[in-house]
């Protein structure tokens, strides 16, 4: 559906007599609805997003001034904008007026690659290594400077983690992280270093160099380790998912708790689940080629 704004473009370009709606005219109708709306620069789209973009995983639920101030728009945009996205079920409204993300919006998400391809082919490999530790199992990919938690599988006696799907976590305090900063490429991993390094425990590795060694080291044994640098109580290892590219597919590892866990002993099963992942990914994309040469 049209919104009004851009249904009084139509009727205006259609008087013009107009083969054709001008991208110009559009440039110019929505630069002047971004001034008018108090967002000068940001197109309809980027407003649109900016309120999507409001949540996060400690604020899942927003009231409409909430979703206005967070998106940085002024309020009368901020609602016009929630009902649209709301009709559409990009957003969902509770009835005491909060807002949430829509299941449309989570069915578009699950048609990402990282979603249909490697999360589904890493799954049952996920599920042999979680019956054969019984702790936390992790699969994640690298997304600029994070950690994206693509998937994580977790029992009753699994040690409690900060991370969750779809979540995103810094590189260097993660075994999954590690595991992926051993794998880019050398001027990635320099400009990774020379950020400021969050601390979350007193264990955490915030040194460029002491980090640049570890970073090292990880990719010389094939395998990363973290102890309590995370979260306190907790340990992890983690390894590369061999790719079809210059870099890995992603990662998977298993975190477990600090006190009870040889965490040397789960890394032939995590580099057989990698391994496997990249067998099943390449054999998909090689029949995907096939198809593809057939029509």
């Amino acid at each position: 559906m049209l919104t009004p704004q851009f249904a009084a473009v139509l009727r205006r370009c259609s008087r013009r007599g107009s083969p054709r709606l001008s991208t110009t005219v559009f440039a110019r109708e929505e630069a002047g609805m971004a001034v008018r709306d108090g967002a000068p620069g940001r197109s309809v789209t980027g407003r649109a997003l900016a309120l999507l973009a409001a949540f996060d995983a400690e604020h899942p639920r927003l009231t409409i001034t909430e979703l206005a101030r967070r998106a940085h728009l002024p309020l009368a945009t901020a609602h016009r904008l929630a009902a649209e996205l709301t009709s559409w079920q990009a957003l969902d409204r509770a009835a005491d007026g909060r807002y949430a993300i829509g299941l449309r919006l989570w069915e578009t998400a699950a048609l990402a690659p990282v979603s249909g391809g490697l999360r589904e082919t890493a799954l049952p490999f996920m599920q042999d290594l979680y019956e054969a530790t019984g702790e936390n199992v992790h699969l994640a990919v690298r997304d600029g400077f994070d950690a994206l938690y693509v998937e994580k599988l977790c029992g009753h006696r699994s040690v409690p983690l900060v991370s969750r799907t779809g979540s995103r976590l810094p590189l260097h305090p993660t075994g999954v992280g590690k595991a992926l900063l051993a794998q880019a490429d050398p001027g990635f991993v320099r400009d990774y270093a020379e950020r400021p390094l969050a601390r979350f425990t007193p264990y955490t590795i915030t040194q460029r160099g002491r980090l640049l060694r570890e970073v090292h080291a990880t990719a010389t044994r094939g395998y990363a380790l973290t102890s309590e640098e995370m979260t306190l109580g907790s340990c992890s290892v983690a390894v590369a998912i061999p790719g079809g590219g210059p870099g890995p597919a992603g990662a998977l590892g298993v975190v477990a708790r600090s006190v009870r866990t040889d965490l040397q002993r789960l890394v032939p099963d995590l580099r057989a689940a990698a391994e496997g992942v990249a067998r099943r990914l390449a054999d998909t994309a090689a029949a995907e080629r096939r198809r593809s040469r057939r029509t």
